[in-house]
């Protein structure tokens, strides 16, 4: 297998899973490389449905072997949310700027020891014989009161490591990849593509 095709046009997972790649020597794309992409309703109830739905329908759209991904934040304090609506928590045509905002509203006056969350992401693989498999990550944070830092996408500059008494947007990208949520996602899925390759001889 020379290529893998990533469902998202998400530049920022991209290109942390490219950078997760990289050893693999092999070329990965995205949906940003096909011209009329299918579009995709991410309407599941957890982040498991969400990007097996993904995978699913791009492979069979391009018969290629396809990496779906879906992740997003659970804080405590508001009782698991923004959750699937992650990436669109403060409206439909949500941008990061906006749905840190409204985090941030939304956590106005709780206690640092009540702002506990985790970023969570599911990934699946599937080729054009269909779903493959699906495995999931976790990491445990705290929700910043403001931004920190400028690294990473999403809410990384209000997601607090204690270990490291920085946000994800403060730390380098060679540290988040070692204990984010996609990270450990991502080597449970090395296991799935080492076997795959093994079996199919791809």
């Amino acid at each position: 297998m020379k290529e893998l095709l990533i469902a998202t046009k998400n530049k920022g997972k991209v290109r942390e899973l490219a950078d997760l790649l990289k050893p693999f020597d092999i070329k990965v794309l995205s949906l940003l490389d096909l011209s009329s992409p299918p579009d995709i309703v991410e309407d599941g109830e957890t982040f498991r449905v969400n990007a097996a739905k993904k995978a699913v329908a791009i492979s069979i759209y391009t018969g290629k072997p396809v990496l779906g991904e879906d992740s997003g934040l659970e804080v405590d304090a508001l009782g698991g949310k923004p959750g699937v609506y992650s990436a669109r928590y403060s409206d439909p045509g949500a941008t990061d700027e906006r749905n840190n905002d409204k985090l941030i509203q939304e956590l106005s006056g709780v206690a640092w020891e009540k702002r506990t969350a985790r970023y969570r992401s599911a990934i699946a693989f599937a080729d054009d014989d269909g779903l493959i498999d699906v495995v999931e990550g976790s990491c445990e944070g705290i929700i910043t009161a403001e931004r920190r830092g400028t690294n990473g996408f999403g809410y990384d500059p209000l997601f607090y490591i204690p270990q490291y008494q920085k946000t994800f947007g403060e730390l380098p990208l060679e540290i988040k990849q070692t204990l984010s949520h996609r990270a450990e996602a991502f080597r449970k899925f090395l296991k799935l593509l080492e076997k795959y390759l093994v079996v199919t001889g791809r």
